[in-house]
């Protein structure tokens, strides 16, 4: 699964700048990697760790903006075509997973 995070947050006051920056840095810190402006996502094995990851960016929420959170399979994610202008581009492969027994 993958999990999409983007949002718009006001970054007019010194306040509104800081607390841009504290909720991307929380992000990045669980491991969420930028995909594009305002756009960030992050690999996770399963729906329950989706979740797990869904529920700590809702705890973090700031208290103005708009911030959209969803979730989509890896196969789905596999269908984005990106594009950098007219140039047809590869999106980063999906992580390789680890799985203990």
């Amino acid at each position: 699964m993958w999990v999409m995070v983007m949002y718009d947050l006001p970054m007019v006051t010194e306040k509104e700048r800081k607390i841009y920056s504290k909720f991307r840095k929380r992000m990045l810190d669980d491991g969420f990697m930028l995909f594009q402006f305002s756009l960030y996502l992050r690999h996770c094995s399963s729906r329950e760790n989706a979740d797990v990851h869904i529920n700590r960016v809702k705890a973090i929420l700031p208290p103005e903006g708009r911030i959209g959170i969803f979730a989509i399979t890896d196969k789905q994610f596999g269908n984005i075509e990106i594009f950098n202008g007219k140039t047809h581009t590869k999106h980063e492969p999906t992580p390789v997973q680890l799985t203990l027994f």
